[in-house]
């Protein structure tokens, strides 16, 4: 498979870098297993794996990247015709007949309404219900502007869609709360676990007595939805416990003129910016600190944490993270509050070294079993087979608005 994408790359000559900003509506790759082929594959979800060069590597920046690559290799394994499109394309109209439908939230509807009858539509979530999301998101920026008066304009939003209304069934990124956030539509929905970008060794040498009163806060935007400024105002209040930062803070100028000072003058929080997860600062930073704080309001399952446990870090997540912790091994916080979240700092940091070291271990098992690209990839392959088994296209689709 690899080889036939080799040469339809040089074939081609695709470039990302060349593409006007309308890449997004123009690109239609379309990619033919060996053997013989039993059907034809619409995947709608990120191109940006399919333009690149031979010798260059998926970008690993987010877990979606791969994973769209991933879900390709699957029906081209399975014997598929698969063509793929980015789910921005608001252009592409299906010109032939499809087997199965792939795609994100974004652009379903409108692709499905084009599909033939037969086909199998299967949405693949990755955030929690845009209603849900948005709603939280809210009520966080409302949440921050009766605490500090201010108004943040950057919230993380989902666009509202009838995906999950126009689709057969579907995967999803998440647990039991994610999946809680669509039951409302009674169609079957299938979990698959978030995938990494990196796994790293265990920090055999790591020192968990110099680190016990260490934290990070690791993510990307969306700053207030996932929870920074609740963060920032819990470390404030603890001097003796320092809080990394990595995550884009300049790109979100509002919510760092508005914690200026708990960002850049405040001696126990220590603003780093984005760090790339395969870079050796990161392993320093995580090997410096005990745990993850991340009191996310919505998520589909947060690919920051898995991350972060990849690197033995403790999680301190919020139940919307969508991140499965054992108790033994972590805490989910109920409330998110600020107050919540400094009495989980303290009652990690209390602990023995020996303990830690411990739940840490914990942490760093259970996402080499269950979060890595392996699991992702045997788990998608049995739901998808599992769906071409049972499903059965009815005559005339329900719960289509």
């Amino acid at each position: 498979m690899k080889l036939i994408i080799k040469r339809l790359f040089q074939k081609i000559g695709l470039d990302i870098s060349r593409y006007a900003p309308n890449i997004y509506d123009s690109t239609f790759i379309s990619i033919a297993p060996k053997g013989n082929v039993k059907g034809n594959v619409l995947l709608s979800y990120r191109v940006e794996p399919f333009l690149l060069k031979p010798d260059e590597k998926i970008p690993n920046s987010h877990t979606n990247y791969w994973e769209s690559f991933q879900i390709s290799k699957t029906f081209l394994d399975m014997g598929f015709i698969v063509d793929v499109i980015d789910y921005r394309n608001r252009s592409f109209i299906p010109g032939k007949n499809y087997s199965i439908f792939v795609g994100a939230r974004t652009n379903f509807e409108r692709l499905v309404k084009s599909l033939n009858p037969e086909c199998i539509n299967i949405v693949h979530l990755d955030t929690a219900h845009w209603l849900f999301n948005n709603y939280a998101s809210y009520a966080r920026a409302i949440a921050l502007q009766r605490r500090r008066g201010v108004t943040i304009k950057t919230m993380k939003l989902v666009e509202p869609n009838l995906a999950i209304e126009y689709a057969d069934c579907a995967t999803i990124l998440g647990n039991k709360f994610t999946i809680g956030t669509y039951t409302y539509i009674h169609k079957p929905i299938y979990r698959i676990p978030i995938s990494t970008c990196n796994t790293y060794p265990w920090p055999e040498d790591k020192d968990y007595h110099s680190s016990r009163k260490n934290y990070l806060w690791f993510g990307s935007e969306g700053l207030v939805h996932k929870g920074l400024d609740l963060v920032l105002e819990a470390f404030a209040e603890m001097p003796d416990y320092h809080l990394y930062i990595c995550g884009p803070i300049k790109h979100e100028r509002d919510f760092e003129m508005a914690y200026h000072k708990e960002l850049y003058q405040t001696p126990n929080i220590h603003t780093i910016g984005w760090v790339n997860t395969d870079s050796p600062e990161f392993i320093k930073i995580a090997k410096n600190c005990v745990g993850i704080v991340y009191p996310s309001c919505s998520e589909g399952q947060a690919g920051a944490v898995i991350q972060c446990m990849h690197a033995g870090l403790i999680p301190i997540v919020s139940y919307e993270s969508g991140i499965d912790v054992d108790s033994k091994s972590g805490i989910v916080l109920e409330e998110s509050s600020i107050t919540e979240i400094r009495k989980a700092v303290q009652a990690i940091s209390t602990l023995s070294s020996e303990t830690l070291k411990g739940m840490s271990r914990q942490v760093w098992e259970y996402v080499r079993q269950n979060h890595t690209r392996e699991r992702f990839a045997a788990e998608y392959k049995r739901v998808i087979t599992h769906i071409l088994e049972t499903t059965k296209k009815a005559e005339h689709r329900t719960n289509i608005i």
